[in-house]
């Protein structure tokens, strides 16, 4: 519910303050005082467009502030909790609104910085707007689709379709990435295949590369190292004069020298050493020799594994341990694409029951919206000619949608006939703003147990309308602040006269500058109020009588 608002610096308004309580709250006064001011100002808090030509002559900016009791809308602030804005003692929304001189616009949400956006989605859920055509609930298919759902108790159904179609478009979209991905692989399939038959023929392991060229090394200098190693034979131990006979000789001499000097037995110990590592290193060189292998069969096979390895490197290395990783992708990419047709076919079991789930949800919300339409359509179709709507025909359109959306299966049109012997059209395209406003309000008095929405704002609800038509209206829109805050811009006194709370628009000069206030009615003022829109003189003592007398009449009714 709005406890306030506050508007400073807007248009001809130089600082307002607007306290409305609970039940019916009417704003009256004369024609160009600025009732429209303080509706436009309201607007402008909940989001709408600001501009710096509405901001009062000398100023430079506008401010509009509300407040708004938030005890008995628990969904609101939860919504509030989700955007991360915080509300004054649990239950207070503090709304700011700042309009620049040099065309900014500045929004605040519980003393937080907002965007107009946000203030704009917590606004739909605040205040429900009737009166000018961008504000009026009726011409916005998705709030039509809504109002039926409500009269329909279908409200948990849409809202589980709203989910399942986005599971469902969640899945196609999974099948269709899956698709582009399975299309790119399958068709560069044919080259991976090459690619990894060809890694594969290769039977590569780590180091490969190495081995070859090592065992290459060997066989295409064997018989230089069979002969080489034949000579150090020799020279170690083999032959006459070798290292080995020679250090046995240097061993003997120390060995008698040794007797005269002790000393020098420890020469002749290294020297015996010297002589067994001498001999051993031979015998393993000409093992060695014997061994040497000279296979140009051998060497061939090498040199083609070397070319290969070497092609291999090329195409996908530099590095052998690259080739192997490639054809590790390369199998993975193909494992892919083999396990295509079992992947398709679990994925396509998924989307055909996500499918047939959300058809059989659809199905049911259609009979539901199909009983709820007619209902409401005769509901409200009877309630028109109480509100100056003599001959007015109402319709709901539901127009099939295939395949089944998150909306459900049909989009919901809401068609009227506003004058006798007429076929319904669409509200946008055959109602003024007063009537749309009594369409709504038609609909919002059948609707008040659904409606969530904490507060109504009726502007130009009266347009064209009098007598009996007036007093109809006056009791519809008190019905429905018996469920509602509602607040209502009127010239009718018919209705003035319903009102919990009654405020009167005022112009005046100031040194020389318009000024509009606005001030809460009571008692006599009240009743001058009433006394001047019914057309009288507010001094006089009948007209004063006659308002007295309709303000009592309302007030047994209430």
């Amino acid at each position: 519910m709005l406890l306030e608002i506050r508007v400073k610096n807007l248009a001809v308004i130089r600082d307002l303050s607007l306290d409305l309580g609970p039940g019916l709250n009417v704003l009256t006064g004369e024609t160009g005082a600025g009732k429209s001011i303080v509706v436009g100002a309201l607007g402008l808090l909940l989001g709408g467009r600001a501009s710096a030509e509405g901001i009062r002559s000398g100023a430079d900016r506008a401010v509009i502030e509300g407040v708004f009791d938030l005890s008995s809308a628990p969904e609101v602030r939860e919504r509030v909790a989700e955007m991360g804005f915080d509300l004054e003692e649990g239950e207070l929304l503090l709304l700011r609104r700042e309009i620049q001189a040099e065309g900014r616009s500045r929004a605040w949400i519980g003393g937080s910085p907002a965007t107009a956006g946000a203030l704009a989605e917590l606004g739909q859920a605040l205040v429900d707007f009737h009166g000018q055509h961008e504000h009026q609930t009726l011409l916005r298919p998705a709030d039509q689709k809504d109002i039926l759902d409500a009269f329909a108790g279908a409200g948990e159904e849409s809202r589980a379709i709203a989910r399942l179609h986005s599971e469902l478009t969640g899945l196609q979209a999974s099948a269709e990435e899956r698709d582009a991905r399975l299309r790119e692989i399958s068709g560069r399939a044919d080259f991976l295949r090459f690619q990894l038959g060809e890694i594969e023929e290769a039977e590569l392991s780590e180091g490969d590369d190495e081995r070859v060229a090592e065992e290459l090394g060997r066989l295409e200098h064997a018989e230089e190292l069979a002969r080489g190693s034949g000579q150090v034979y020799d020279l170690l131990y083999g032959a006459e004069g070798s290292s080995s006979e020679r250090i046995a000789e240097a061993r003997d001499l120390l060995a008698r020298l040794a007797r005269f000097d002790p000393s020098l037995e420890a020469l002749r110990d290294q020297s015996d050493e010297l002589y067994h590592r001498a001999a051993e290193l031979g015998r393993s060189i000409e093992r060695y020799g014997s061994g040497v292998e000279v296979s140009p069969r051998r060497a061939d096979e090498l040199r083609a594994r070397a070319d290969l390895l070497f092609r291999l490197k090329r195409k996908y290395g530099p590095e052998l341990s690259h080739v192997i990783e490639h054809g590790r992708r390369t199998g993975q990419e193909l494992s892919q694409l083999d396990g295509a047709a079992f992947d398709e076919k679990a994925l396509a079991a998924k989307v055909a029951a996500a499918e047939r789930a959300l058809r059989e949800r659809a199905e049911a919300l259609s009979k539901q919206r199909a009983d709820g339409a007619t209902r409401l359509a005769a509901a409200v179709e009877a309630l028109l000619p109480s509100l100056g709507m003599a001959g007015a025909q109402f319709r709901i359109a539901l127009d099939p949608v295939e395949p089944p959306g998150a909306g459900g299966a049909e989009q919901v049109r809401f068609l009227a006939s506003l004058n006798a012997g007429f076929e319904p059209k669409p509200l946008a395209r055959i109602a003024s703003g007063g009537e749309l406003s009594r369409v709504m309000l038609a609909l919002k008095s059948i609707l008040a147990c659904q409606d969530r929405v904490p507060t109504l704002v009726f502007d130009e609800i009266d347009a064209g309308i009098g007598g009996t038509v007036a007093v109809a209206v006056a009791a519809q829109l008190r019905e429905v602040a018996s469920r509602h805050q509602v607040f209502v811009v009127t010239h009718l006194p018919q209705i003035a006269a319903r009102g919990a709370h009654h405020f009167v628009v005022e112009k005046r000069e100031e040194g020389g500058e318009t000024v509009t206030s606005v001030r809460t009615l009571g008692g006599r003022e009240r009743v001058q109020e009433v006394a001047r829109m019914l057309g009288g003189d507010p001094e006089s003592e009948t007209s004063r009588d006659h308002a007295k007398e309709l303000l009592a009449t309302s007030s047994t009714v209430q």
